[in-house]
């Protein structure tokens, strides 16, 4: 605060021109730098080990904070909730304008449905609150959503017919295939890059592949690929509807399309082979009844007289549960429970399930087979149950399942499971099943490590 004193008045004025000065300059500084940032944004995507074809030329950029918007305008849908009666009944008009098989749309290319979207984390002190959690670092569950709805503008970009106002597709996530994470810190105040789009197509799926990438110490580095399923529907959501084929146009662009392919065979397997329809393997077996005798009372001979292991945890003790009302703040464009929401309190829930069962800060390492089964309403009573189900050194899995509670009924459906795993700095207790049911979910979740040792 300047002080003038009027004796000494033209000191004081003199002493207010070099303040002025100093600030223009500083300010001259801060524009530059801002410069700088804008033009770091608008280079295109990184290249991840020299695969990745670069299709940013020609494709507009726009903020995280966009896309949901975007995604409003394609479908048509009311920002209001006191409107979503109406937006359904226009949305049903529209079914006159689905295509009759596939051979009837045009065929895409990769770049048609590349998007870029920055979330400016470092220039925008504001956002930086949203995505800020109590360890001075960034929210995953908040990157959970921006990548469900990344997905599905990606999709509609590939899916999208100018002659049409408005798209008569409904298209939802069906599956998050992987997230796997190259960096483990990711820095609240420096700037963040998403990319995507569409590597392969089925009659009515689509999958797209996402990268972000964080601006820091003078250029973006890679955080996380993810790979996301989506299905097209009709506008009511209750049928399966065609979507554009995909032709790939370089060597590039042919390897991911065939790895798509790869990727659709892989999970066709793993349905084939779930503990849930077959039995398991001879392996598996040995393993299950292994860890059943290293639980037996020694001073006894009965099956049923069972001792905790030295550094174990029995898993019914490895659980964590919540509650959550599903209120309309939280819906998405067809006004059901946004799925990107759904993944944010699956993952803390299971962060936090981790943090307990390992005494420590967990870090996530991947996220596999986020299953959506059944959408869940505006309205119902979401229950999510956490479940540390196996441990090796210092890696946690952890299930979470959610169902939804019909209070009139009293019937419970479920709509997503939800795979993480987690490390940390320290070795944790093992796991330990005491019932059969466990013991499938203990085989569960080493499958589900085992698969994401191999993609590391």
């Amino acid at each position: 605060m300047l002080v003038f004193c009027y004796p000494f008045k033209d000191f004081q004025i003199n002493k207010s021109k070099a303040l002025t000065e100093i600030m223009a300059q500083r300010f001259l500084l801060l524009r530059s730098v801002a410069s700088v940032s804008t033009r770091e944004f608008s280079r295109g995507p990184v290249v991840l080990q020299g695969k990745a074809p670069d299709m940013s030329e020609g494709n507009a950029h726009l903020l995280v904070s966009n896309v949901r918007n975007r995604l409003r305008e394609i479908v048509g849908a009311s920002t209001n909730w006191r409107d979503h009666q109406q937006a359904l009944a226009d949305r049903l008009s529209l079914s006159n304008q689905l295509a009759a098989s596939q051979e009837e749309l045009p065929v895409r290319r990769m770049k048609d449905s590349y998007i870029e979207a920055h979330l400016p984390l470092g220039t925008n002190p504001s956002l930086r609150e949203k995505y800020l959690n109590c360890h001075k670092g960034v929210r995953f569950g908040r990157i959970l959503e921006d990548l469900d709805s990344l997905a599905v503008l990606i999709s509609y970009s590939h899916t999208h017919n100018k002659a049409l106002p408005r798209s008569p597709l409904s298209i939802v996530t069906a599956l998050v295939d992987k997230i796997d994470m190259r960096k483990q810190i990711i820095h609240p105040d420096c700037d963040i890059k998403f990319t995507g789009h569409v590597t392969w197509v089925g009659k009515s799926s689509i999958e797209a592949k996402m990268h972000m990438f964080q601006y820091h110490e003078g250029g973006y580095t890679p955080v996380l690929d993810a790979t996301f399923v989506m299905v097209a529907r009709d506008p009511e959501n209750k049928r399966a509807a065609f979507v554009n084929p995909l032709k790939p146009e370089s060597p590039e662009e042919e390897m991911l399309f065939q790895q798509g392919e790869v990727n659709r065979k892989r999970r066709v397997e793993l349905s084939t082979a779930s503990l849930l329809k077959v039995a398991p393997t001879a392996e598996e077996r040995k393993i299950i009844h292994s860890l059943f005798l290293n639980t037996l009372d020694t001073k006894t001979v009965s099956f049923r007289s069972r001792v905790l292991p030295p550094n174990s945890v029995w898993m019914e003790d490895a659980k964590v549960k919540g509650l959550e009302i599903c209120h309309p703040q939280e819906r998405n464009i067809f006004n059901r429970i946004f799925g990107g929401f759904l993944m944010r309190k699956a993952y803390e829930l299971g962060w936090a399930n981790a943090c307990a069962y390992g005494g420590c800060r967990p870090v996530l390492v991947a996220v596999d087979d986020i299953l959506f089964q059944k959408p869940v309403e505006i309205g119902s009573l979401l229950l999510l149950s956490s479940q540390v189900c196996y441990t090796e050194g210092q890696y946690i899995q952890v299930r979470v399942h959610t169902e939804v509670l019909d209070p009139l009924t009293r019937q419970h459906n479920t709509t997503n499971v939800f795979h993480f795993t987690f490390t940390t700095d320290q070795d944790v207790p093992n796991i330990v099943p005491q019932s059969y049911g466990e013991s499938m979910l203990y085989l569960d979740g080493k499958r589900h490590f085992n698969q994401t040792l191999m993609s590391q």
